[in-house]
Parts: C-alpha cells; structure tokens; sequence
C-alpha cells in the first residue's frame, strides 16, 4: 500500500554486549514481555536499555528486572515506572527447562536481546555461566589473533 509505514519485523531494538563479554552463553530462548503501550511507543523509539537487567524466577514464573524504559515525552505526564520487574512470557515447558538449567551451580539467567518479530517485542534469553577474569582474557587474545592474521 502506498503510504503505509514499513513494519518493524525481525529489527533488533537493543543487544547486550556486556553478557557476551561477561558470561558463556549454553542456551538461548525467546521469550515475548508483558508492556504497556506507552512501552511499546518508546521500544519503537528505542529508548531501552537491558544492560544492567537480569531474569528472576518467582512463584513459577519469569520476570525482567532492571530494564529501563525511558517514556517518550509525548506520553501521559503520570508514568513513573520506567524500571518496574515485567513478566514474561513463555510456555510452561521452556519454563521448566529453564528451571532446571538455572538450578545447577554457576548458572544464571541473562537477556541477551530485544527484537521485533511479527509485531511482537521479543527478548532472548540466556542461560548463562560467568567467565573467569583469564577467560576474558583469553577471548580478548583470540579475537585480536584473528584479526591480526586476517590483514
């Protein structure tokens, strides 16, 4: 149609390259988030930040806590929750398979990502080991070796 705006499908709207330095990823889920619409404005704005967040697991159920939402200054004057714990949302399955991943020693839960996928916001989850000072080390060596040998 002429005059519509391009959908937002399959963007990525924020990553977290801090947990990619900091942490081994093992496994990775999508999981949707429970917004309310002036959040949804401001994701479409890009005003997030994930990097400071982390995932808890309360009564059987997955929350985001520490992600910023920064309001729009269009939206209503009385929004005061730019950092309020969201659920989210996933199937009964993946959340026992998260469980048990996160009840073994070392692991922790982490969003690596924030997308759009048919409209939908959707985040990445990962289950996660932390890396050791030497392993950041080590990785920091690597990626310099390859791009050293790739000139």
């Amino acid at each position: 149609m002429i005059g519509k705006k391009q959908s937002a499908a399959g963007k990525t709207i924020v990553l977290n390259k801090k947990v990619r330095r900091d942490y081994f990823i093992d496994e990775r889920f999508e999981a949707g988030i429970s917004l309310q619409g002036w959040e949804v404005k401001s994701l479409r704005a890009g005003k997030v930040e994930i990097i400071d967040s982390y995932i808890l697991l309360k009564d059987g159920e997955a929350y985001l806590f520490g992600a910023l939402i920064t309001p729009l200054p269009t939206s209503s004057s009385f929004i005061n929750e730019s950092q309020r714990n969201r659920k989210l949302l996933l199937h009964r399955a993946e959340l026992n398979k998260i469980i048990g991943a996160v009840e073994r020693k070392g692991f922790a839960l982490v969003p690596t990502a924030m997308y759009w996928k048919n409209g939908h916001v959707k985040l990445e989850i990962g289950v996660a080991r932390g890396k050791k000072m030497y392993d950041k080390r080590e990785t920091e060596k690597k990626r310099d070796w390859e791009r050293q040998k790739a000139r």
